[in-house]
C-alpha cells in the first residue's frame, strides 16, 4: 500500500518524548494510530455485541436454521459433541476452561 504524507502538529514536549522512545517518528506515530484504530474497532464491536439490532438477531436465527437444514442427513457423524472442551470468557483472563 502506498504511503501518504500528512502533517500533524503536536506539542513540543510530546515530540521530545517520542524522540526519546523511537528514532523514527513516522514509525512511532503509525504504531500509535494503528493501535488506537484497533482499540476503537474493538470497542465498537463490543458495543454492537452487547446491544445487537433486533433485525440482526432475527437474521442470525434464520441464517442458522437455513444452514442447519442444508446439512447432509448423516451430518451427526461429522460431529463429536463430547470431544470439545468447555470454555467461558472472563474479563481479566480471557478464555478459560469451565472447570476453573
Amino acid at each position: 500500500m502506498p504511503n501518504a504524507r500528512v502533517t500533524v502538529t503536536l506539542p513540543s514536549d510530546v515530540v521530545r518524548a517520542i524522540d526519546r522512545e523511537e528514532l523514527n517518528r513516522s514509525r512511532f506515530v503509525l504504531k500509535a494510530v494503528t493501535n488506537e484504530l484497533d482499540r476503537r474497532r474493538t470497542e465498537q464491536l463490543k458495543k454492537s455485541l452487547s446491544h445487537p439490532h433486533p433485525e440482526s438477531l432475527e437474521l442470525a436465527e434464520v441464517g442458522f436454521a437455513a444452514w442447519a437444514k442444508g446439512l447432509p442427513k448423516d451430518a451427526s457423524e461429522l460431529m463429536a459433541p463430547g470431544a470439545g472442551e468447555g470454555v467461558r470468557w472472563t474479563a481479566d483472563r480471557g478464555w478459560v476452561g469451565t472447570d476453573e
